[in-house]
């Protein structure tokens, strides 16, 4: 493995990598399914797969299966790829130079951060909607339509995503991202026993101690939980 070329952790790779092959999945077939029982707004020559808008929901249960994973790694071992309290400084201070690197870093952290919450808006819209409604014609529900414009605004967050990260570091952090060799330290093999060592270390003793690092540690991600908590338990209050 080269040195000088950017290395990502391999859990990184592999959560980024599952919940990236989901949401493509489920963007796709999100399409396919307003293509079939929308297209208000235009419509490729699709087929007409009825059993289409089942498919995307399981795409999109696996997604939001994998979320709060992906979220807790993002929100702590990868916090300095998200927005900080410094980044709209880096911002301001960058304006009318965009050529200075702090500019782009600060606009890459924005767009990481957006397409997190757009994600997140997504799977939440998506668990509020009832699948009786698209199969009746019933397209003026106020769900539906937050729906369609999550997706909207997902896939302009990842074209984003992937453009700032393509110019901050090119294709090699781009390759980096599905690489498949990995360090010794990243070894699945010891996980186990990390997990182990982590979990010695809390002192169950001294409850905030404890409590501290188990809990959200940030507002980005006690926001994603609240989300992902209200996601599941709403839709079983549906009338």
């Amino acid at each position: 493995m080269n040195p000088t070329s950017p290395y990502q952790p391999l859990l990184l790779r592999l959560l980024h990598g599952l919940t990236g092959l989901c949401l493509v999945l489920a963007i796709a077939t999100a399409f396919w399914t307003y293509n079939v029982y929308d297209g208000r707004w235009g419509t490729l020559p699709l087929p007409d797969y009825r059993a289409i808008e089942g498919i995307h929901g399981t795409f999109g249960v696996y997604t939001l299966l994998i979320f709060p994973a992906f979220l807790v790694y993002a929100c702590r071992r990868g916090q300095r790829r998200l927005w900080q309290a410094e980044t709209w400084k880096q911002l301001i201070q960058g304006q009318g130079k965009t050529g200075r690197p702090q500019w782009w870093y600060g606009l890459n952290r924005g767009a990481n951060t957006l397409a997190l919450l757009a994600l997140l808006f997504a799977l939440f819209s998506g668990k509020m909607m009832d699948e009786t409604w698209l199969p009746k014609g019933e397209l003026a529900h106020f769900w539906y339509a937050a729906h369609l414009v999550s997706w909207v605004v997902m896939v302009l967050a990842i074209a984003l995503h992937l453009l700032l990260n393509a110019k901050i570091g090119g294709a090699p952090l781009l390759v980096s991202m599905v690489r498949l060799k990995f360090r010794p330290k990243d070894d699945p093999r010891g996980w186990p026993g990390q997990v182990s060592a982590w979990w010695s270390r809390l002192d169950f003793h001294h409850r905030p101690t404890w409590l501290n690092q188990i809990l959200p540690q940030s507002g980005l991600e006690r926001l994603g939980w609240l989300v992902l908590v209200l996601a599941w338990l709403l839709p079983l209050f549906k009338l």
